[in-house]
């Protein structure tokens, strides 16, 4: 089977969206189909050194993007000029310029970007159109997130072939963009969807969230759970060192490193688990950057610098240590989390979770035993938790060890690329 799959990049740091369809492709391959992987907006940043979409061209490029939505000049350019713009370096130097559409603007540019064909990028939907239709004939389309929806009924209609658009927590961003852009998005997107072939939601909580809030007909969203190469993770040495509990994932506050770090703090304040440690790492962009100073101040204010560690992406083989290095992980995250990547990586790696209460983590972590769950936003109750696991060696081995066979029998690559070929067996 021919499949394609295009993938939102972040230009700059790693993204989970990035991680799963980077490893999607390379599995697919691996079953024998023929896949690749388009980059839209931004080069794709991954953190394994085989990226599958390193060569290909990008689409709808941020800068054509915003030019196109601003100025109606832009939006009639002939196509060497879109393709200077487009340039990769050019690109990843704009990625450095996370913060410069905000506010209206963004909701603006949204709405536009689902308008696809009927909105003033009608341009670049031509564009990649053309190219799969010329270059990949493909057998079905992937769309890693249903904000690429746009460009689906253009898709369907110049090349026959299903298209089908994952669901990966859009709710979180459309709800934060100002009135009226947000209902107006919403109200498209339903439309959107509505003539898609299939959408795929990574756990049951948000399919069903999704499914009513886009008022989608019975039967139109399959779930299938998001799935990773877990490689990295075999034969990985248990931790033995300080008490350590460790944090991966973008550095903002609706990841909760916050209510974390005050849950760490209040432990220390307890002492009741001499020598803890909070090791952080992952993407830390540009808007983020005064959330974490504060954090970092609020940490060496309370003399605990020496027992906190901050670091920004990490590679795959330091992953393997950053994990190896943790006595239980926590990512509290404040809002409705459609999965969590980072939830699989610390199961893989042998190391109990604590999590929220809410979202998709009882359905990741209760159902398999896992770790343990606190309510959400409350750094008491995490403490509580926390603290639960960590002065019980044994059951942290348990929870450990029921992780680890639950993330290697359910969330791997190959499981992921095999149910979704069975899914899109069925709309042949």
């Amino acid at each position: 089977m021919r499949i394609l799959v295009i993938t939102p990049g972040t230009g700059s740091f790693f993204c989970g969206v990035c991680l799963r369809d980077n490893a999607l492709v390379q599995e697919l391959r691996r079953l024998g189909h023929r896949a690749d992987m388009l980059p839209m907006y931004l080069p794709i940043a991954v953190d394994d050194p085989e990226s599958v979409s390193a060569n290909q061209p990008i689409f709808f490029g941020g800068i054509n993007v915003y030019l196109q939505h601003k100025f109606a000049f832009f939006r009639h350019t002939p196509h060497w000029l879109d393709a200077m713009f487009d340039a990769r370096w050019l690109l990843e130097r704009a990625a450095q310029q996370s913060g410069m559409t905000q506010g209206p603007e963004l909701g603006r540019m949204t709405f536009d970007m689902l308008r696809g064909e009927a909105g003033h990028l009608r341009k670049e939907v031509r564009k990649l159109v053309a190219h799969i239709r010329d270059h990949e004939r493909p057998d079905v389309i992937f769309l890693s997130t249903i904000l690429q929806a746009g460009v689906a009924r253009e898709l369907r209609r110049a090349t026959g072939v299903p298209v089908v658009g994952f669901l990966q927590g859009e709710d979180s961003f459309l709800d934060t963009l100002a009135a009226p852009w947000s209902e107006r998005c919403w109200d498209e997107l339903g439309v959107r969807c509505g003539e898609m072939d299939r959408l795929v939601a990574p756990t049951r909580y948000f399919g069903d969230l999704m499914a009513g809030r886009l008022k989608l007909p019975p039967g139109k969203v399959a779930v299938v759970p998001n799935g990773m190469k877990l490689e990295v993770f075999e034969n990985i040495v248990p931790h033995t060192g300080a008490p350590t509990i460790g944090y991966l994932a973008r550095m903002m506050p609706g990841k909760g490193l916050g209510t974390l770090v005050d849950a760490f703090l209040l432990l220390h304040r307890r002492g009741s688990v001499p020598g803890l440690k909070l090791r952080v790492a992952g993407a830390l962009t540009p808007p983020d950057e005064p959330f974490v100073n504060g954090i970092k101040a609020k940490v060496t204010e309370a003399g605990l610098a020496e027992h906190f560690e901050l670091k920004g992406n990490i590679t795959l083989e330091e992953k393997r240590e950053f994990f190896e290095g943790l006595s239980v992980f926590s990512v509290p995250a404040t809002y409705g989390e459609a999965f969590g990547l980072y939830v699989v990586e610390a199961m893989a790696a042998g190391v109990p979770v604590v999590q929220p209460r809410h979202a998709s983590f009882p359905e990741l972590i209760e159902h398999h035993d896992a770790g343990r769950l606190c309510a959400p936003n409350d750094a008491a109750s995490l403490a509580d938790e926390l603290e639960a696991v960590l002065t019980d060696p044994d059951q942290a081995r348990q929870l450990g060890a029921n992780g680890r066979r639950a993330a290697f029998d359910h969330f791997t690559a190959e499981t992921m690329a095999t149910r979704l070929v069975e899914e899109v067996g069925q709309l042949a």
